[in-house]
């Protein structure tokens, strides 16, 4: 964005472009890790429950994990 853009948005809005960026990159991030503690949650009880044996739990958090790792590597 030009100058004139980014004073422009900042009039507008109340805070710069970054900040806003931050904001939405921030919320991606909280909204995965409660997915990761939804899964493996889900995964942890259907393991006690002999639903599911324990590979099934350790194939859900290295997937999580992955998850993970990229959304934190392109929300840098």
């Amino acid at each position: 964005m030009t100058a004139a853009q980014n004073t422009a948005f900042q009039a507008g809005s109340g805070f710069t472009p970054a900040t806003l960026l931050t904001g939405i990159a921030s919320v991606v991030l909280v909204l995965a890790f409660v997915w990761v503690i939804w899964v493996l949650l889900g995964t942890f009880r259907a393991w006690q429950n002999g639903q599911v044996v324990l590979f099934d739990v350790v194939w859900s958090a290295l997937r999580a994990s992955i998850v993970l790792m990229v959304l934190g590597f392109y929300l840098r």
